[in-house]
Order: structure tokens, then sequence, then C-alpha cells
């Protein structure tokens, strides 16, 4: 079986639950790795798109909450409602203009808006019902605002040369979609679902951060693989020993890959009154 092919066991359990629980130590550390290596990219289009004062956002699976911080005090946008599942890493880390929520965005109990802007990051790679939850996301977006979502492609392929990297990456993607129903294999379909919840214009860019010894996001994937092992190993794609060779692989200067990248997409609410679009 490839990698984009469905799993159709039909038994997930969840992000946050199964695998990656607030609760284990460290939890907030693997978040921040990642924010590290994509936040500057994440506040920069935010920015680019108009972001700034006067502007209400809501940040949904805002994690340990770096980019709903980055707006309120390097944007200067007048509140952020950060919302999470689980909000004791936004809940440590308050900062005037941000209000945090404990709610799932699968539920009925999502603010119901409107905001300027409406944005998640890493968070529906990992829910189902795709278009539901986007067509949802818009519903929150003011008339003139802007839904500007984020998730992870993966850049291997058949043709991708073996390496410890990308087998241990293949085994991470198949055993998180087959224990929590992880699947980026739609992600590239962000501009389309976005008109199709009746946002326009849309556009959209990829992201990929060097994999080097020591960076963010190499420290990133090796704790996500420390964590998600037991689903990687049961794949069969890989063994305890794989894994270990993988890691060190990433903080060696033999590693020659690609790290997933990051497509971000947005689309603007229609309105009556002309606007600019970036």
């Amino acid at each position: 079986m490839k990698p984009s092919e469905p799993v159709r066991d039909g038994h997930h359990g969840r992000y946050g639950e199964t695998f990656f629980s607030p609760e284990a130590a460290g939890e907030g550390e693997r978040i921040d790795f990642g924010a590290l290596a994509y936040d500057d990219i994440t506040l920069a289009r935010l920015r680019a798109l108009g972001a700034g004062p006067g502007w209400h956002c809501l940040d949904v699976g805002a994690g340990t909450g770096t980019v709903s911080r980055r707006l309120l005090e390097e944007a200067g946008v007048a509140s952020v409602l950060a919302v999470d599942r689980d909000v004791r890493f936004l809940a440590a880390r308050a900062v005037p203009g941000l209000e945090v929520r404990e709610a799932d965005i699968t539920g009925a109990d999502l603010a119901p808006g409107p905001f300027q802007l409406v944005h998640a990051r890493f968070v529906l790679m990992h829910l189902p019902e795709h278009e539901r939850l986007i067509t949802a996301l818009a519903e929150r977006v003011a008339p003139g605002g802007v839904l500007v979502l984020s998730d992870a492609v993966d850049l291997t392929s058949d043709r991708t040369p073996d390496s410890p990297y990308t087998s241990a990456m293949r085994a991470m993607w198949r055993g998180l979609r087959s224990t929590i129903g992880t699947d980026v294999s739609w992600v590239p379909s962000y501009p389309h679902l976005l008109r199709g919840a009746g946002l326009e214009p849309v556009a959209a860019e990829i992201h990929v951060p060097p994999l080097q010894p020591g960076s963010p996001i190499s420290r990133f994937w090796a704790d996500t693989w420390e964590r998600s092992r037991q689903a990687m190993v049961a794949t069969g794609l890989v063994d305890d020993a794989a894994v270990d060779a993988a890691i060190r692989y990433l903080g060696s200067d033999a590693c020659a890959a690609l790290s997933a990248g990051m497509l971000t997409a947005w689309g603007w609410k229609p309105d009556e009154g002309p606007a600019v679009r970036s």
C-alpha cells in the first residue's frame, strides 16, 4: 500500500489522546519546535494579507499560542480568540488582548464570530469531514475578511531515494492515518475547497524548511517519531532500530532529504465594497 492510499480500518483515535497528549512531558516543547520552523512564514503571510490594527482574529487549534501572541505583539491586531481542545499551554502564557477558549472545532461550541481573520494551522489534517469544517470556519469570517488554512504536504514519492528519513516518514504518515486519522493527501485541494465554501479570490503557497542538524524542524520530526513510534512500527515498514537510525540520520551531516512542506491557502469572504487583496 502506498502512503497516499486510504486506510480502511475505520477505527481512529484522536490527536492529543492516542498520540501527542498535552499531558506528556515535553509535548509543549515539541509544538514549539514546529512553531520555530514555521511561525515567521505564517506571520509574514498573515501580515501581507492585512492582519493589523483593528482586526479581530480567531486562531483555531492554537497550541502553545505562538501565532496568537505574535499577531497581538507584532501585527498589532485588536484581539485574538485562541481556541483549543486543551488550553493548558495557552493559559500559561497570557498576554493583553488574548482570550482563551477551550472548545472543539468539530462541535457547536466554537466562537460564532465574525472575525476579520480566521486561522488554523496543522489542525484539519487530523480531522475528518474536511468540507464541513472548512465551511464552518468560512461562516465565521466577516465580510471582507480572510480564512487562512495551513497543513502539511508529504513530498516523498515512489521515486524519492530510499533513506532512513524517507522510511520513517512513510511509516509515520501511514501509522498516524490508521490510528488517529491524520490524512494529508487532500491538503493540495485547499484552494478548491475554499472556493467551494464561497470564498474568493483564493491563493496558496508552500514552504519547505531545510533539514539541518539541530534545526527546529529536524528536532520536531525526531520528537514526533519518538511519540508516534508505536504506530510507525505497527505498519511493518520500520522497526525500532530503523526509527532510531532515522533519528540519528536527522542529526547528522549525511542527511539529504526534504522535510514535509507546509501548504498555506487563503480565501476572502466577499463584501459589497472594494478591497485590496494580497
